[in-house]
């Protein structure tokens, strides 16, 4: 007795469909998974054994080999106790007549017989529904996630005695409606109004907003660095379905959700501690999982105390910062992680934090010191952060004004003004923003004017920029250009993106 039925699982951040295959034949009782199994789809026999019986259903004490196809691919976790179930009901004759098929089953179950709740329930039902099956069939708590992809049936189920009176015709769950469209609802990130001063900064983090470039922020401690880089998130434009979807099904993967059922609306705001890793930031294990460069994906990645992080955690930052994706390879596989995110770091320009600002304290520290404080962050990852913004404290005078700052939302509004520009821009390609530029589209859109070239030349040669970094000031002069509403970047544009990129030559010249 034979019986087919599908599931699926995650690899990387996308879905698989995988044929569950039940043989039972006789001889002596016996239970067998293959098809590259891992410990928790193994231990799935003693789950699936005493969930069937506690179900009010037989199970069949002869030889049952369940096979997980394709045998190629590791599975891992119990996603496919629901499917290993019913093909055993099915191929052991005690549902004759139903039909599973373009039918997926997806749960975990309990040893009573209820359907547990799985992560990474999203990226399965599109892999579903891009494969042509018309009805998924999930944990009740599982139900509103699932309901997030349009087009494909979703059926809810508590227990496994549900499944199987359903597949019989007597029973069948309430309509239940989910809503699944984007609610803008009131930003809960910090507001920009509550930093008194740092107008510059602020000048610089709108710039950074609206072309997606990544910044760093130097000064001495307590001059509001954090501060300002925690509020970064509230000037960001909104995500659209589309991007929403895409940061959704990485913390799905994750199990990441706060709330199941709902579309991550606010881009992500990933702060790890300078402990972390380079598995910890790019992902990985012996089958990947996301790490904190693809959480952040389509948000922000701050990085506090850059110095503070280990070389090896610094230096992994270069590729997913270059290809907007991570790539993993294992003995046996090899996955892709999105990484597009806006790189926000802050640090000290020593040790104790006061060179070259004797006029707060003087500088305790040697020149040895300051060298090998600095020497932690490489040139090649220096060269790919796009503003280099000093952060001075602020005087007493300013922080005791009651002059009310510029709010996030007037700076949301003219980063959202840019943005839109630049979707205009970049309507034929998959371009979302300036920082994202290919080189023909530099050459194409970042044209100087005879001054602008002059001025740029002339920084060139000074500063001894690489290639990289003349390609990212045109991209930063674009974006002042988006900001002020200019078709041409005018020579003022290329001055405030040149001096941007001046300041590492101030403390690593």
């Amino acid at each position: 007795m034979y019986a087919k039925i599908y599931s699926a699982s995650v690899l990387g951040i996308h879905g698989f469909i995988v044929e569950v295959e039940v043989d039972i034949s006789n001889g002596l009782p016996a239970f067998d998974i293959v098809g590259l199994p891992d410990s928790a789809v193994r231990e799935s026999r003693e789950r699936v054994r005493a969930a069937v019986k506690n179900s009010g259903v037989n199970f069949p004490l002869q030889r049952i080999t369940t096979n997980l196809a394709p045998a190629d691919i590791k599975k891992e976790g119990a996603s496919f106790d629901l499917a290993i179930a019913m093909g055993i009901l099915l191929a052991s004759d005690q549902m004759v007549g139903t039909s599973v098929e373009k039918t997926i089953f997806l749960g975990e179950l309990s040893l009573d017989g209820c359907l547990r709740p799985l992560q990474g329930i999203l990226p399965m039902v599109m892999c579903a529904k891009e494969q042509g099956f018309n009805k998924v069939l999930v944990p009740t708590a599982n139900y509103p996630e699932a309901c997030l992809v349009n087009g494909i049936e979703i059926i809810p189920l508590q227990t496994l005695r549900e499944s199987v009176e359903y597949l019989k015709g007597e029973w069948h769950p309430g309509a239940v409606e989910i809503a699944t469209t984007i609610e803008q609802t009131k930003s809960t990130q910090p507001d920009l109004k509550d930093v008194q001063g740092q107008q510059h900064v602020k000048r610089a983090m709108e710039v950074a907003a609206a072309g997606g470039h990544n910044l760093m922020l130097i000064g001495p401690p307590g001059s509001g660095k954090t501060m300002l880089a925690r509020r970064i998130p509230s000037i960001l434009p909104c995500m659209n379905r589309q991007e929403s979807l895409e940061v959704t099904k990485i913390y799905s993967i994750a199990g990441l959700l706060s709330e199941r059922g709902k579309l991550v609306q606010e881009r992500p705001f990933r702060s790890p501690h300078h402990t972390v890793s380079s598995v910890g930031i790019v992902g990985g294990g012996l089958i990947p999982k996301p790490g904190e460069v693809s959480l952040s994906h389509r948000g922000v990645l701050f990085l506090d105390e850059l110095p503070e992080f280990s070389k090896s955690a610094l230096e992994v930052l270069r590729q997913p910062l270059e290809d907007k994706e991570v790539t993993l390879s294992r003995s046996k596989i090899t996955l892709s992680f999105p990484s597009d995110f806006m790189l926000i770091s802050s640090m000290n320009p020593c040790p104790c934090g006061f060179y070259g600002y004797e006029e707060d304290r003087s500088c305790t520290c040697t020149a040895h010191q300051v060298q090998r404080y600095r020497s932690r962050i490489s040139g090649p990852l220096l060269d790919r952060i796009d503003l280099h913004v000093e952060v001075p404290r602020v005087n007493f005078e300013t922080i005791s004004s009651k002059a009310v700052p510029e709010s996030s939302m007037e700076i949301r509004s003219r980063v959202n003004q840019a943005r839109q520009i630049q979707q205009e821009r970049f309507t034929e390609s998959e371009t979302l923003c300036n920082s994202s530029m290919v080189p023909a589209q530099i050459r194409k859109h970042c044209e100087l004017d005879q001054d602008g070239k002059g001025l740029l030349h002339q920084s060139f040669d000074r500063l001894g920029l690489s290639a990289r970094a003349h390609d990212r000031i045109l991209k930063v002069a674009r974006t002042i250009a988006d900001l002020a509403g200019e078709e041409k970047i005018q020579i003022a544009h290329v001055a405030e993106a040149i001096q941007y990129r001046a300041l590492d030559r101030k403390f690593w010249g």
